[in-house]
């Protein structure tokens, strides 16, 4: 069953296309990913999906309804989330309150509260609700924006570059609980420029370039795909060696 159907977005800053006439479907369910260069738009169409930007054009429909240009909150309210390349927390708080400051979307500050505690659970950072967000390490800063996306209760969650900067152990940490969030019934949208992870994890890839979808399929056709070889997986996958 269809979950997100995008039907051809666009977005254009000035004289930058950065999105062109995009269009695909996600099931429920799935673990998709969505690769490309710098610059292909990947970060620009994730802000596009939860609200941070209004499309030019085109329909974003999550679970039939269109939320083109809703204001992120209510996108959140509909089931849609993201988690942020660049975490911002709030540095005195505790991370218990960075993380339940995302439940109160939907609950009052004690149902958020456990929610939170919950979600922190799930990420592995149970024990560190008390501590303070200025004193956590990157990869667990990383944990709680997940956190936080989740506190909100998605349907649809889009990951952008959770895996950046971790070791090879705290990646496959990470790609466990990817994998254990969709048996959990999420359906998860994932920006990451490590290759082999992604591939790994991945059931479907899309893949941008100058903001126009130019492959969408299974890990193996994708790399196979002498355009997206030619656009971006020969330097990427020669990297990833």
């Amino acid at each position: 069953m269809t979950i997100l159907a995008v039907n051809g977005v666009s977005r254009r800053f000035g004289g930058l296309q950065a999105l062109s006439d995009v269009s695909f479907s996600v099931s429920r369910g799935q673990i998709v990913g969505l690769i490309g260069p710098n610059g292909a738009g990947k970060t620009t169409f994730f802000n596009t999906l939860v609200g941070v930007v209004r499309p030019d054009r085109g329909s974003i429909l999550l679970e039939g309804t269109d939320v083109a240009g809703w204001k992120p909150h209510r996108v959140a309210a509909r089931g849609m989330t993201k988690t942020f390349q660049n975490v911002a927390l709030f540095g005195e708080a505790t991370v218990l309150e960075n993380v339940l400051t995302a439940g109160l979307l939907r609950y009052d500050v004690a149902g958020a509260r456990a929610l939170a505690l919950s979600c922190l659970e799930r990420v592995g950072l149970a024990g560190a609700a008390d501590k303070r967000a200025d004193d956590l390490s990157f990869p667990e800063r990383a944990r709680v924006e997940l956190a936080r996306a989740l506190c909100t209760e998605p349907k649809v969650l889009l990951l952008d570059e959770v895996m950046a900067a971790l070791n090879h152990v705290e990646m496959q940490e990470i790609l466990t609980l990817i994998r254990s969030l969709r048996d959990q019934g999420l359906t998860l949208l994932i920006v990451e420029h490590h290759m082999k992870a992604i591939m790994a994890v991945c059931e479907r890839i899309l893949v941008l370039n100058f903001g126009r979808l130019i492959a969408d399929g299974s890990p193996e056709d994708v790399a196979n795909n002498p355009q997206v070889i030619e656009a971006y997986l020969g330097s990427s996958m020669e990297a990833a060696e």
